[in-house]
């Protein structure tokens, strides 16, 4: 067996995948073959033990295996079944594969990435896995919440394209409303105006006047009191229809001065602003590192030392630490997965 196809991801450290180590730490692995008899009874013994099962296979690669959604609930009625596959389980196209770019471009991402006139762009995230995998964990607590009352487990069908669309929500605002589907607008919010990046004397610098009174207030930063007066600035619905000259007005400001100025100005003004920073500029920030947002993996047995990001998710009750245990190895918690089925055999 190889396992998880991101383990043979680049980088690589002392021959581990750095990608695989980032999404999979503290994760235990057991590897089994269900076309084996010894295996599938190590399986269903943990089922038995379980609240959710999760699988992203196409659809009727579980069936096939005798574990499909129907066959799992009338043996294990309060078991969660969740689903994650590339079009999901009904519809024409339910059997097809699917990765990440396949569903952005399916989904109309990739139409509104990049700048006006080039090519489709894949957002640089995953967000056809990412998203996908959100939705599934709504969907499983919703399903846990659920059986609290019914007794009854459900099965959650997450389709990687669906969860494309579901995103989208200024994209499918527009189209219904207007009946042309939007391009891509580069930084630019298509709605919102100023809400995009802006050249400063050594860099970028993100504006996000989200409301008239933010634009007034970066105005006065900028010394263009008179465009919050100008009916043709003074709205949103009026500056949306001029970005580009708007743009021009405010950049010749801010091309005076360097990054850092503007953005202690803005921040001083309570304009919503930031520096557009690079992944290792992002590691190094003070905010995130307060709040534990990357963390140290410990090394395995004479493994490598890796980084990942940390868990967004701050619960008053859940350690939250800036160092976290490895990804296993492939089998690699075999004989401890083992030994708790044998102790909650026994103690049953």
């Amino acid at each position: 067996m190889t396992g998880d196809d991101t383990r043979a991801f680049p980088p690589f450290v002392d021959g581990e995948s750095a990608y695989f180590a980032a999404l999979n730490h503290g994760k235990q692995s057991i590897a089994l073959d269900l076309k084996t008899d010894g295996d599938r009874a190590i399986f269903e013994a943990l089922l038995a033990r379980s609240d959710v099962v999760l699988e992203n296979f196409r659809p009727g690669v579980m069936e096939k295996l005798g574990y499909g959604w129907q066959a799992l609930h009338e043996r294990l009625p309060r078991l969660i079944y969740g689903a994650v596959s590339g079009f999901g389980h009904t519809g024409p196209e339910a059997g097809k594969p699917a990765y990440d770019m396949v569903v952005q471009a399916r989904g109309g991402v990739m139409a509104i990435t990049g700048e006006a006139g080039g090519p489709p762009v894949r957002v640089g995230a995953s967000i056809g896995d990412v998203v996908a995998g959100m939705y599934l964990t709504q969907g499983i607590l919703a399903a846990l919440i659920a059986r609290g009352t019914t007794g009854q487990g459900q099965k959650i069908d997450i389709s990687m394209l669906d969860a494309q669309l579901a995103i989208q929500e200024h994209a499918i605002a527009i189209t219904g409303a207007t009946g042309t589907a939007p391009g891509p607008t580069g930084a630019r919010h298509p709605t919102i105006t100023p809400f995009a990046t802006y050249r400063a004397e050594d860099g970028f610098v993100v504006i996000a006047a989200g409301n008239d009174a933010i634009f007034r207030r970066l105005c006065d930063v900028l010394g263009l009191d008179t465009l919050a007066d100008d009916p043709a600035f003074s709205t949103n619905a009026a500056r949306c229809d001029r970005p580009d000259l708007l743009k021009r007005l405010i950049e010749s400001v801010t091309l005076t001065q360097n990054v850092a100025h503007w953005i202690t100005a803005f921040e001083a003004a309570g304009v919503p602003t930031g520096k557009v920073q690079d992944m290792a500029e992002v590691l190094r920030d003070p905010q995130l590192l307060a709040r534990n947002m990357v963390v140290h993996l410990e090394p395995s047995q004479g493994g490598a030392r890796f980084i990942a990001s940390g868990n967004p998710i701050k619960m008053s009750d859940l350690p939250d630490t800036g160092h976290h245990a490895p990804a296993s190895p492939l089998d690699g918690d075999r004989q401890t997965i083992l030994d708790w089925l044998a102790q909650q055999k026994a103690d049953a």
